[in-house]
């Protein structure tokens, strides 16, 4: 039998009730009392995060408990570094973290836009309308905003002849973002490296092959794309070559040590000719092993482990350039790169084994010691390395994170080609669509639909308020515009030119990422709405 959260007992009449346990260790809200407070938390952590909205939007500082510090844009980063104790704002990090990794792009505008319709729920509340009623209607209203937003949605045009479009996508993402001072340079990076990985027929990107790899120091502007693959190693000798040419690789995984038992054990060497033996005969299986890694016809090795002074001694002597302490994931795209197969054990390697580059080249930066290896030209072009530099280590974390941003983009487009018009431009006319769409209807859904349209408009004010206009004289003016010129393309003009048509600023999103935002944030929403009852214990 299951065991009762409480002691079970009668009344006089013998109607049997509980009386539950530890009531008087927890805390509970029931009723419109709950849901006005989840809106609340909520509404809270939206209010955070709407600074950082659009190209004028603010960054946030992060320090985490060990004093680690982040400075960024990104909507699912600050969401996940904020130490979230009630339980509503938890879910509102799961919502951004799941705009990031479905579209990688919009995280910041879902959370707003969910905090908007929670705020507007507030006021239905106060009017009397269930809860169920206004999540139902929202749940109507957001499905009238995906069709609006399939009618005003474009073609876009995805070729690898004609990479302008695309890359004036990757650019509407990387406005807000601290690499804007460089983002046409970051824009092509992007571009570039996921049409290299793209299968266009199949409409698909593997992301595995796109690395980015970051170093500090340099300029922003010194950021590359590597047709390649870059490692953070070196050479394993100094006096080993640093440009090696048509080169054949043996990728190992097992160590260069001579065999030693498993099992615990125990060497007693008694005298000196003992271990003079012993010496000798480590020195024979070093040995055999570079002779089984040349007999293969490898012209550099690449281990996963490290190897003595003593064979890198002998490797040198030998004239077969090593690198070592090559992690897991470099060690899998190397070989994906080259073409050659992970070898995890000496005996195996044999010369249909090896993977082939054109060159592999060690850079230098600046006046440190600081080198990386670069395996260029290699015989499956499509494992490509972003490596990207900056001042500090928050400058180069942060680029890598606009950067895997605009790659994200750049793949939903190549998934599903057609496209709105950024700078709130859709919001606005989806707003005006479901406001349109209220006035047919008589039940009492309409007040849900015209709640939705103006939560809508949250995310243009959020532009406008961030860019230093005046909010609700520019969300008035572009509305009226939208509707008398019948057009879907009249945004907030964040950079003051004095036009508002995102169509000439080349301000693009993917119908994909809004769609997603606008289904995500309802969907929370409902979910937040339906909850009536919340127990946590008192000391919580």
């Amino acid at each position: 039998m299951m065991s009762l959260p409480g002691t079970f007992a009668c009344d006089e009449y013998g109607r049997p009730f509980i009386v539950l346990r530890d009531q008087e260790n927890q805390k509970r809200l029931t009723g419109n009392e709950a849901i006005k407070s989840h809106i609340l938390a909520a509404k809270q952590i939206a209010s955070i995060i709407r600074s950082s909205l659009g190209p004028k939007g603010l960054d946030k500082m992060m320090v985490s408990g060990d004093g680690e510090v982040t400075v960024t844009n990104d909507g699912a980063t600050i969401m996940k570094l904020m130490d979230v104790d009630h339980e509503i704002g938890k879910l509102m990090v799961q919502l951004s973290q799941s705009q990031d990794d479905e579209i990688g792009d919009g995280t910041t505008g879902v959370v707003v836009l969910a905090g908007a319709l929670l705020e507007q729920a507030e006021s239905l509340l106060d009017r009397g309308i269930h809860p169920i009623r206004i999540a139902d209607g929202f749940e109507l209203a957001a499905q009238c905003a995906v069709k609006h937003l399939d009618t005003i949605a474009h073609p876009f045009p995805v070729s690898c002849d004609n990479k302008e479009p695309l890359i004036r996508v990757a650019m509407t993402t990387l406005g807000s973002k601290i690499v804007n001072k460089c983002h046409r340079q970051m824009a092509e990076i992007a571009v570039d490296a996921v049409l290299t990985v793209a299968d266009l027929e199949k409409k698909d990107v593997n992301f595995e092959l796109i690395k980015l790899e970051c170093k500090v120091g340099g300029r922003m502007e010194d950021t590359c794309l590597v047709k390649g693959v870059v490692v953070d190693k070196t050479m394993s000798h100094s006096q080993m070559p640093t440009v090696l040419k048509d080169v054949k690789l043996a990728i190992l995984t097992c160590p260069f040590e001579p065999p030693k038992p498993k099992t615990k054990h125990k060497l007693d060497v008694t005298s000196a000719d003992d271990y003079r033996k012993l010496r000798e005969y480590e020195q024979e299986k070093f040995l055999q092993m570079v002779k089984q890694v040349k007999d293969a016809g490898a012209t550099l090795a690449i281990c996963q482990w490290g190897f003595d002074d003593e064979a890198n001694h002998l490797l040198l002597q030998q004239q077969l350039p090593a690198v070592r302490w090559v992690g897991g994931p470099e060690i899998e795209l190397i070989a994906i790169a080259t073409g050659g197969r992970i070898v995890p054990r000496f005996e195996e390697l044999s010369s249909d084994k090896l993977g082939t580059a054109g060159v592999v080249r060690e850079l230098s930066f600046g006046t440190t010691k600081d080198k990386m290896l670069v395996i260029e030209d290699c015989l499956n072009t499509r494992a490509v390395t972003v490596l990207i530099r900056g001042g500090n280590q928050m400058v180069t974390a942060e680029a890598k994170r606009s950067i895997h941003d605009a790659l994200c983009v750049v793949r939903s487009l190549i998934r599903d080609s057609r496209i709105v018009y950024g700078g709130g431009a859709a919001e606005i006319s989806c707003s005006l669509a479901v406001a349109r769409e209220a006035d047919q209807l008589s039940t009492l859904e309409q007040y849900a639909f015209r709640a939705f349209s103006v939560a809508l408009e949250s995310i243009p004010l959020a532009l406008a308020e961030n860019s230093g206009l005046s909010p609700i004289e520019t969300l008035s003016e572009l509305k009226a515009r939208q509707g008398t010129e019948n057009s879907s393309t009249f945004g907030v003009d964040c950079m003051l030119t004095g036009n508002s048509d995102m169509k000439e600023h080349h301000v693009i999103e993917s119908l994909h990422s809004k769609k997603q935002q606008i289904v995500l944030a309802t969907q929370l929403v409902k979910m937040i709405l339906k909850i009536d009852d919340v127990r946590t214990p008192a000391d919580h």
